[in-house]
């Protein structure tokens, strides 16, 4: 169980065979406040492996949430492994200013 509060919303992954997925979400309203995937990243930067997509995609997921004001959340990597592309993903996020 992840527990989160009002000035921690949960940064919840998601990843695929092919793509990686990343939101905010705020608990108590049920509502996402950022997200981000590498779906259009794979056509802008063709020659990305999937761990380095990932780690971008952490990266913009963390200036969406700066714009939201929004600097500490809890990491919420579901049944996946924190290893690889999940390990990207969150290193690229605390790059980009976020705090777990």
């Amino acid at each position: 169980m992840i527990r989160t509060s009002a000035n921690r919303p949960r940064l919840s992954v998601f990843r695929s065979a092919k793509y990686i997925y990343g939101q905010i979400i705020d608990d108590k309203t049920g509502k996402t406040l950022a997200a981000a995937n590498d779906l259009k990243l794979k056509t802008r930067k063709p020659k990305l492996k999937k761990a380095e997509r990932a780690y971008e995609v952490g990266k913009l997921l963390a200036e969406k949430a700066v714009k939201e004001k929004i600097k500490e959340v809890v990491f919420d990597r579901g049944r996946f492994k924190y290893h690889g592309r999940v390990k990207a993903l969150a290193e690229g996020a605390r790059e980009g200013g976020l705090k777990f």
